[in-house]
C-alpha cells in the first residue's frame, strides 16, 4: 500500500451534488448554483445548505424563511454554471426556467429539474464567511419517469457532480453494490 502524504486542508468533499438553490428575494425568484448540501436529519427530513453571507440568494432566505432545491440533470449543464457565475442581484435568472411554487408559496422550484425540494427555514448558523441554513423538507417533487417503484432513480435522474478544486461537471458512474449489504460478508471477520 502506498505511503499517505499531507495534502492541503481545504480539501473538498468529492464529489459533491450541484443544485439549483431557489429563494424568493424582493418579490422575485432567484437561483443559485450549489454544491454544499447534506442530509441532516431523518425525521422530520432536514437538509442543510452552506450559502456564503454574500450571495443574494442567501438574503431571499433569511427574508421569507425558506428555499428550495433543486436538482438539475445533465441536459441543465450549461444553465446550472450561468446561476453560479451570475448574480441575481444583476441579473433575473427566473426566466432561464419554468418556475412553480408548493405549500409554502416562497420557495420558488424548477419545474425543469428532476427533484425539488421544498424547505421551511428552521436554523441559521452564522460561520466566518458563510451561513449554514437549515431546512424542513416540507413537500418534494418529482416526475413519474424519473421514478423507480415511486422513488427517485439516480439513473434516469441524470444528476449533476462537481469535483473541485478542479471545477469540473460529472455525471454518475456505474453501480458498486447494494448499501447495508454487500459488507455484510465480512461479518465473520469480526
Amino acid at each position: 500500500m502506498a505511503e499517505k502524504i499531507k495534502i492541503n486542508n481545504n480539501a473538498f468533499i468529492y464529489p459533491m451534488p450541484v443544485t439549483l438553490l431557489g429563494a424568493n428575494v424582493e418579490g422575485k425568484a432567484n437561483f443559485m448554483a450549489l454544491g454544499w448540501i447534506s442530509r441532516v436529519n431523518s425525521n422530520p427530513p432536514m437538509i442543510g445548505v452552506g450559502v456564503h453571507k454574500s450571495r443574494y440568494t442567501a438574503q431571499g432566505i433569511k427574508e421569507n424563511g425558506s428555499f428550495s432545491i433543486n436538482f438539475p440533470g445533465a441536459e441543465l449543464v450549461r444553465e446550472t454554471d450561468y446561476c453560479g457565475i451570475v448574480s441575481g442581484k444583476k441579473s433575473d435568472k427566473s426566466g432561464l426556467f419554468e418556475v412553480f411554487y408548493g405549500e409554502l408559496g416562497t420557495a420558488p422550484m424548477i419545474k425543469e429539474c428532476t427533484l425539488n425540494l421544498e424547505c421551511r427555514l428552521t436554523e441559521t448558523l452564522e460561520l466566518p464567511v458563510h451561513y449554514f441554513f437549515v431546512g424542513e423538507i416540507t413537500d418534494a417533487y418529482s416526475e413519474e419517469s424519473y421514478l423507480t417503484q415511486g422513488k427517485p432513480d439516480i439513473k434516469k435522474m441524470e444528476p449533476l457532480l462537481l469535483t473541485m478544486p478542479d471545477n469540473s461537471y460529472w455525471t454518475v458512474g456505474d453501480y458498486a453494490g447494494a448499501a447495508w449489504k454487500i459488507g455484510k460478508s465480512l461479518k465473520g471477520n469480526e
